[in-house]
């Protein structure tokens, strides 16, 4: 089999050499690219003769695939795979496998983090600070006695709810599969009743039809006055234009954002840089060193799986 590896995966030249000699050691020919490149063409390219290809969140349209008559598998090295043509996939009888799992502590420490920040304004309050400014007009809100909603409670949704267990919240969770284990840490309601009730808001759904523009401008008007919405999902969960118009008008009084209608770096003429209630971080709630030291063992595992007949993870 012809492995090739189409782009970086964040990890260190060790791991990534012990990576290539264990399928190597099998007779397998593995290929790495050590840059990042989004033409099509070049993907085609780098792809060419591969039997197993992974990437990470590169873009993989239909176009891709069709050019790939050899390719009999994808492996994912990222939990969402809103980015590959899974429909083309399925046509062409591609396995796909993801690393689920991999980045499901880091989001929730992110959004623990991004919670504190947006109650406490941590973030506000470092250019404050360097400029000889106090704390005058920055008194914020304890996380203690706050309702949370969960929006999303698969295996990050749940992790962030049992964090929250250690804050003395009150957690509610909403779901289409409700999940008995979660039943510990929150209880579950209708998506009004959440809305309603929550002073914070955070969503752990993945991009789907069904949740493109979930939380829209009728959802944001049925949120308490001053709660605060955290994305750490996927951008496009919101319509960007109706959370301006929120953050601006109510009843939002903040919002924390890892995750975009596009990649960083965005258009400077995002609407929602010219508001200070805010706080933008450049999708990097997944990245962390361990993190991807994870993904790459479970793509391993992944393959590994797939040339025994026995494929994990397939999405």
């Amino acid at each position: 089999m012809r492995i090739h590896i189409i782009e970086p995966l964040a990890v260190t030249e060790e791991e990534m050499d012990n990576f290539k000699k264990v399928f190597m050691e099998l007779g397998h020919e593995v290929i790495a690219y050590n840059d990042r490149n989004e033409n099509a063409d070049e993907i085609i390219r780098r792809c060419s003769g591969a039997d197993i290809v992974v990437l990470a969140n590169l873009p993989f349209p239909e176009k891709v695939i069709k050019e790939l008559p050899q390719l009999k598998m994808l492996a994912v090295a990222f939990t969402g795979t809103d980015h590959v043509a899974m429909d083309a996939c399925r046509r062409q009888r591609i396995t796909v496998s993801n690393a689920s799992g991999y980045s499901t502590v880091n989001v929730a420490e992110l959004t623990i983090g991004l919670i504190i920040d947006l109650l406490r304004n941590v973030t506000r309050l470092d250019p404050v600070t360097r400029s000889g400014g106090t704390r005058a007009g920055f008194a914020g809100y304890d996380l203690a006695g706050k309702t949370v909603g969960i929006i999303g409670t698969g295996e990050i949704g749940l992790r962030v709810a049992k964090l929250l267990s250690c804050f003395d919240t009150d957690v509610i969770g909403y779901s289409r599969t409700k999940r008995s284990e979660a039943r510990k840490y929150l209880n579950y309601a209708d998506i009004d009743t959440l809305l309603e009730r929550s002073d914070i808001i955070t969503l752990h759904v993945p991009l789907s039809p069904e949740t493109r523009g979930f939380i829209d401008a009728q959802k944001l008007d049925r949120m308490k006055k001053g709660s605060f919405l955290v994305n750490c999902a996927r951008g496009p969960i919101v319509n960007t234009k109706d959370l301006a118009a929120a953050l601006q008008n109510g009843p939002l009084a903040g919002a924390a954002l890892d995750v975009f209608d596009t990649e960083p770096p965005l258009q400077k003429d995002n609407p929602l840089f010219s508001l200070e209630n805010v706080i933008f971080t450049p999708h990097i709630a997944y990245a962390t060193h361990e993190a991807f030291s994870r993904r790459l063992r479970i793509v391993e595992q992944n393959i590994t799986g797939f040339l025994e007949g026995k494929p994990v993870n397939v999405v």
